[in-house]
C-alpha cells in the first residue's frame, strides 16, 4: 500500500473552518492545475496571487484540511483551496483618509 505523505501533523478539522461561505478571500500564491481541473493543461495558471474571490463550499480532504471551493468570478473558475493558500480579504478603501 501507498504511503500518503502530509503536509504537516497539524489537523483543522478539530476547529471550525477558517473562513464562511460567502466571505471573499485573496488568493496568497500562483496556483497551478495539478491534473484535476477539467479543461486545462497540467501546469496552467488557474489562479494569481492577489486574485479575489468568494467561498462557495467547504468541504474535507485526507480527514486533516478543510478544502474551500472559491469562485474567482473574473477568471470564470471555481478552484478547490487549503486555507493556507488563503487570506481575508480586506477592503483598503476603508483604511484611506479622505
Amino acid at each position: 500500500m501507498a504511503k500518503i505523505s502530509r503536509d504537516s501533523n497539524i489537523v483543522e478539522l478539530d476547529g471550525p473552518p477558517q473562513y464562511d461561505y460567502g466571505e471573499k478571500v485573496v488568493s496568497r500564491f500562483n496556483i497551478r492545475n495539478d491534473g484535476t481541473y477539467h479543461g486545462k493543461e497540467i501546469g496552467e495558471i488557474l489562479v494569481q496571487k492577489g486574485d479575489v474571490g468568494y467561498v462557495s463550499s467547504i468541504g474535507t480532504f485526507l480527514q486533516q484540511y478543510y478544502i474551500y471551493g472559491v469562485d474567482f468570478y473574473e477568471r470564470g473558475t471555481l478552484v478547490g483551496m487549503k486555507s493556507r493558500e488563503l487570506e481575508a480579504f480586506e477592503n483598503e478603501s476603508e483604511d484611506e483618509d479622505d
